[in-house]
């Protein structure tokens, strides 16, 4: 009889080894978005009218509706948390220094400082450590993954949501070198995912809707719209957000997808301007699109702005992110258990406490407090009368507030001396460097912004000179410091772009911009990856990325594939299939490819009890796509299901339930051409066949991704379960 292909190619599995980074994990599981068209969904689709089809259409904008709706509702929770706690910690402060700079005894208000910051980071990193370490970071380079099509263990749970938003909260309110305004992609993705199956498997409550959308083809979907609606309400950029899922996820688009990701977008930043607009007691001032809002940009230009010199941005992100790659190799191999990772996370708050109070006390930078005394924590410390630290303003702050402060500043106020501005950057980079990666939910966003901005202020003096023969409004420094705080960190040109425009509201803006980024990445990429890529390269995930390796032409589909491949009769005995699902036995007899079936549909049958009696022809009740769609995604552990001895001998009829068109190539197909088709179709498997439609083989997404372009031409990874 014709074999019927099992989902994965059955190898030995190597012994656990510690970490390395040029190993391919076989722990991570590939998506799949490629429907199958058994015979299930082919009477589903015939039985289901026109207007059920619109119903589905309607469905889908009602959910991108949702989706937008809570992501935005969850960003102003957190930023009117993270606005009150850092503003009591602040006040406290603030209060504690005046108090003991006039009878001495500055030494308490250190301690104090160390303490609170301690207190808040300890308990974001407890929850992040012991409860749930996967909302540990920003979530970005998890999102990309899962778009990707790579299946990370618990990135979209409902717990993972809720460590997440308070995580944040403790960190940002903790004084780390981190920004609030990544997290919210992961936890955009999050409630998209939630909100889409219609219920939760954490909760363990199904209400029963949107059980159509219970697959992995949709459900990534709505997670584009969902990381998009988190850039929108970070930002204000919807448009930025819609470019950021493109950029991520662009082998699959279309434009009715990329409609509702919008929508979902400009419902996210809408809900978010409504409610701080309530809470700001100003209903109807919608002028606080996003988390962070760096105000409106005058219109004019200068040719300085153009020349705030790009390829150091690169060169600074490439330093950032060489230096926080052997830091993080450092974290994985030696803080890799949760009680280590929050005294880490401690030592560093009470570390950036202590190094941000030795930079204002020996600080002589003061400046004239304005009319309106804008500044939201003056500390006066040393200086005269009528005169506040400006030292003290970048570090006794929000980083958020500290950027809008370096941005919108006139001339003559706040404009800090190069010395401080060199100091801040230097401190401030090595505080970022280090935090970026700690047990704790966070973002790098706002951090590389807020150094970049200091930078370049601080070479302003330097090229004052030219400026002046050019132009007449190279004195007001706001323009330079936001130019030069698009750095090189993280490598999003286009989506970046679009971002920063949309955050000033000034489209002239945009030149200026792109040719920073554009340069920064050049330069950066000579050097080291992105951030997000050398996470994600750590942490030894099979990403592919949007083209094969230039060098591996010569490379064909026989020579990359798995083999042998786990075979099944269209008719099989039902202890053949447990022994093979529990990897006690192997079926290795191969022949013509009549169909493909997945590891989770035949654990489906066997808990439904989907089998042939040996000597007659009864047959359970008739299985529909909708069993399978409730046991998504959580499909049950073959050593959960009980089969008796009796039930062994019975028979498996899977002809109904195999997709019998499964995507083929033939063995002699190039890697490239493998490549993009199994990218571009999201495929999780893809058959390798002889001349004669013979199965040899099964190329997978971690047969792809093992190999790469290195320092000595094409290099192939190892295997291995880490």
């Amino acid at each position: 009889m014709h074999p019927s292909l099992l989902q994965d190619s059955v190898r030995g599995c190597p012994k656990e080894i510690p970490h390395n980074e040029k190993l391919l994990s076989l722990k991570y599981e590939s998506l799949d978005y490629d429907n199958s068209e058994n015979q299930l969904f082919l009477e589903e689709e015939r039985r289901m009218s026109f207007l059920g089809f619109k119903c589905l259409e309607i469905s889908r904008w009602v959910i991108c509706g949702l989706i937008g709706f809570l992501t935005g509702l969850i960003a102003c929770c957190i930023d009117i948390a993270v606005e009150n706690l850092a503003g009591v910690k602040y006040y406290v402060v603030k209060q504690n220094i005046e108090k003991f700079t006039e009878v001495g005894g500055l030494s308490i208000s250190l301690i104090l400082w160390a303490v609170l910051n301690s207190a808040f980071v300890m308990l974001g990193a407890v929850i992040v450590a012991f409860f749930e370490p996967g909302a540990a970071g920003s979530g970005i380079p998890q999102i990309k993954c899962y778009l990707n099509g790579v299946k990370i263990p618990r990135v979209v749970r409902l717990k993972t949501l809720v460590v997440k938003v308070c995580g944040v909260i403790c960190s940002v309110a903790g004084g780390l070198a981190v920004g609030k305004e990544g997290p919210m992609i992961h936890s955009g993705a999050v409630v998209a995912a939630g909100v889409s199956q219609g219920r939760s498997t954490s909760l363990k409550k199904d209400f029963k809707i949107f059980e159509y959308f219970r697959r992995d083809t949709e459900k990534r979907d709505f997670v584009s719209a969902g990381a998009a609606a988190g850039v929108s309400a970070a930002f204000g950029a919807p448009v930025g957000g819609v470019l950021f899922s493109l950029e991520e996820g662009a082998s699959f688009w279309n434009q009715m997808l990329t409609w509702r990701i919008f929508f979902a977008s400009m419902i996210s930043t809408f809900t978010l301007n409504f409610f701080l607009s309530i809470y700001n007691n100003k209903p109807g001032d919608l002028s606080s699109p996003g988390l962070i809002n760096f105000g409106r940009f005058e219109s004019d230009v200068s040719v300085c702005l153009l020349l705030s010199s790009p390829k150091p941005c690169g060169l600074l992100g490439a330093l950032f992110n060489i230096l926080n790659y052997w830091l993080t190799i450092f974290r994985i191999r030696y803080v890799h258990r949760p009680c280590l990772q929050v005294m880490e996370a401690m030592l560093v708050a009470a570390v950036t406490a202590t190094v941000s109070f030795a930079m204002i006390y020996f600080s002589n930078d003061c400046q004239p407090l304005g009319p309106d005394q804008s500044e939201d924590y003056p500390l006066q410390l040393f200086c005269a009368d009528g005169e506040y630290n400006s030292m003290a303003t970048a570090f006794f702050n929000t980083p958020e507030r500290s950027v809008r402060s370096l941005f919108h500043n006139p001339p003559g106020r706040l404009f800090y001396n190069p010395l401080t501005l060199s100091l801040f950057t230097l401190t401030y980079f090595f505080l970022a460097c280090w935090t970026y990666g700690l047990t704790v939910s966070a973002g790098v966003f706002i951090p590389s912004l807020l150094i970049g901005a200091h930078r370049t202020l601080a070479r302003l003096v330097s090229i004052m000179f030219v400026c002046r023969s050019l132009s007449q409004v190279w004195a007001v420094p706001g323009k330079y410091a936001f130019n030069g705080s698009c750095r090189g960190i993280v490598r999003m040109t286009l989506s970046l772009t679009v971002i920063m425009v949309e955050a000033t509201g000034n489209v002239t803006y945009g030149l200026p911009i792109m040719l920073v980024l554009l340069t920064a990445k050049i330069v950066g990429d000579y050097f080291v990856e992105g951030l997000y890529d050398i996470h994600i390269k750590l942490q030894s995930v099979p990403f592919l990325h949007l083209e094969a390796p230039a060098t591996s032409h010569w490379l064909t589909a026989r020579e990359v594939m798995g083999a042998p491949v786990t075979c099944f009769n269209r008719i099989e005995k039902v202890g053949t299939i447990v022994d093979v699902l529990s990897n006690t036995s192997t079926n290795h007899n191969l022949g013509k490819i009549c169909g493909l079936i997945l590891r989770s549909q035949l654990i489906v049958l066997l808990k439904h009890k989907v089998r042939e009696l040996a000597r007659s022809r009864l047959t359970q009740r008739k299985l529909q796509l909708k069993d399978f769609r409730d046991a998504y995604p959580r499909f049950p552990p073959i050593q959960s299901i009980h089969v008796s001895q009796d039930e062994r001998e019975c028979m498996m009829d899977l002809t109904e339930f195999m997709n019998p068109t499964p995507y083929t190539v033939p063995q002699e197909t190039s890697l490239p051409r493998v490549f993009k088709l199994f990218r571009a179709l999201g495929l999780r498997h893809l058959v390798v066949v002889d001349s004669e439609n013979r199965v040899v083989g099964l190329v997978t997404r971690k047969d792809l991704a093992r190999y790469h372009l290195g320092k000595h031409g094409l290099e192939e990874m190892q295997l291995a379960q880490t």
